[in-house]
């Protein structure tokens, strides 16, 4: 890999993990798109796992402390429940053999995996322009479905947090423990789907690009910090709307075989 992708990359997670603070994004939304511009969709999907695991472990030595139990077991197992599903279900479009590619308008060849992560990515990312979904919440007693259905995303393409956060968002939680108990339950999301991920996937070019992935998750440290310290958790418009008409973009270049 040429020096100028590593630099994107390491740019991206670095602008992702600290857009964070004041964007709907989170960094597995926005780092995803990118790493499909350098590997296998499903590839991608758990390399981004694994970056979006380690920063949520580092997120978790600052904040955990501060994690409900009970939310975090009546959200975050169910999610994993979920989570199974949805890594075992990208597996089986990874793998699903269909004869020919899929053709769309005549020109292009593309795939179910695809098209399925072409459309996830570009829903969510307009899903995010909505003001109504920004406002999205579901009363308490959807908790285990709420669960189930945000680790289902979480383990096809890493889409759980907008979802999560409408869920737990009517529980009477401070700032401090929402967040923690967030983190807590993605951490367990994504150490169900990485797993199942390595026993359907060929994790070797995941193993030989092991300097980009420890680059990006240095990247994603970083940050993390600077946001945190700089952005104080403010929303930006302007900046939320174009993160989310690139990676729009970018799902209709997937879902096309553009990529």
């Amino acid at each position: 890999m040429e020096i100028w992708n590593y630099l994107l990359v390491i740019l991206v997670a670095f602008g992702a993990s600290m857009l964070t603070f004041f964007s709907g994004f989170g960094l597995g939304t926005m780092l995803t798109p990118v790493f499909i511009l350098f590997f296998p969709p499903e590839i991608a999907v758990a390399a981004t796992a694994i970056v979006h695991f380690l920063n949520n472990m580092f997120k978790l030595v600052l904040v955990g402390k501060h994690a409900v139990k009970n939310i975090v077991l009546g959200f975050g197992l169910p999610a994993v429940a979920g989570a199974y599903v949805g890594a075992s279900l990208l597996g089986w479009l990874a793998n699903l053999d269909l004869g020919d590619s899929v053709q769309l308008f005549g020109s292009f060849e593309t795939s179910a995996l695809n098209i399925t992560l072409g459309a996830l990515i570009i829903s969510f990312s307009l899903l995010e322009l909505l003001p109504a979904f920004k406002r999205l919440e579901f009363e308490k007693k959807w908790l285990i479905p709420g669960g189930i259905i945000s680790g289902l995303f979480g383990g096809i393409s890493g889409h759980q947090g907008a979802l999560r956060s409408a869920f737990l968002i009517k529980f009477p939680l401070t700032k401090e423990q929402f967040v923690a108990s967030g983190i807590v339950i993605a951490c367990l999301v994504d150490t169900i789907r990485i797993g199942t991920y390595s026993a359907t996937f060929d994790f070797s070019t995941i193993a030989d690009s092991y300097v980009l992935l420890i680059s990006a998750t240095l990247a994603a440290f970083s940050g993390a910090l600077l946001g945190k310290r700089m952005m104080k958790k403010v929303t930006i418009d302007s900046i939320q709307n174009l993160v989310a008409i690139l990676m729009t973009v970018i799902g209709a270049l997937l879902l096309l075989g553009v990529i």
